[in-house]
């Protein structure tokens, strides 16, 4: 079945533009916020959300936040002709901020990860904001994310490390259907990656991650799973 994709961009120009790149998806143009938001209310839900910012009457943030109520799991990629949205669009968890003109390559890659957040392959993609700029790392290549004073430090298995700006509250709320498990205040932790549970700590690669008593009883559950799955 083709991935459904809603477009809602009101540049003519633009709005012809992105249905050529994604030429044998099933898109559907809008040319307002509101008849988009009518038709998410009526079920009529779409894989993956286009979003101009700058929309009348209504801009493609606030739109955004309405389709968030209506579909908490709504999948959201922004584009608009400025960077000046970042911040709010991480607030939001969207997946992609795309700056136009829009690359067609970029455009095609973010859909291909939407597929595979169907399909289960990357399972989730935890999305950041360093240094002015947003991006996004597969769960599944991630190790741990350690917490200090609202910047948190992204080991992946690669060895690779990330840093971005934010709360753990944050990261777990995006990860809560994800290999990546809410150990410690200050640690999550892909469950995928552990070869032990002992004595309060889990051993991730080479690394030794401390589980507090508030969440002991969880990771023992979400351990004992893992071991169980793998061993099927």
């Amino acid at each position: 079945m083709s991935m459904k994709i809603a477009i809602c961009e009101d540049n003519d120009i633009d709005a012809k533009y992105l249905q050529s790149l994604l030429e044998g998806y099933d898109t559907k143009l809008y040319t307002a916020a509101a008849q988009l938001l009518t038709d998410t209310e009526e079920k009529n839900r779409f894989d993956l959300y286009i979003l101009d910012i700058y929309l009348d009457r209504m801009n493609g943030i606030e739109l955004a936040k309405k389709l968030r109520e209506l579909d908490e799991k709504a999948v959201i990629c922004f584009i608009s002709s400025s960077d000046a949205f970042y911040r709010e669009a991480y607030d939001l968890y969207a997946i992609q901020y795309l700056l136009k003109p829009v690359k067609p390559e970029a455009l095609i890659e973010l859909v291909k990860r939407v597929e595979n957040l169907g399909t289960g392959k990357s399972g989730c993609s935890l999305c950041f904001k360093w240094r002015g700029k947003m991006g996004s790392i597969p769960c599944d290549k991630i190790l741990y994310v350690s917490s200090r004073v609202h910047k948190l430090t992204i080991y992946l298995a690669d060895g690779t490390v990330q840093e971005c700006i934010g709360k753990m509250d944050e990261m777990a709320h995006q990860t809560q259907e994800s290999p990546l498990v809410r150990v410690h205040q200050s640690y999550l932790v892909n469950m995928d990656y552990v070869s032990s549970l002992n004595s309060g700590e889990l051993t991730v690669a080479d690394y030794r991650i401390p589980v507090s008593r508030r969440y002991a009883a969880d990771v023992k559950k979400r351990y004992r799973e893992m071991l169980f799955l793998k061993k099927g």
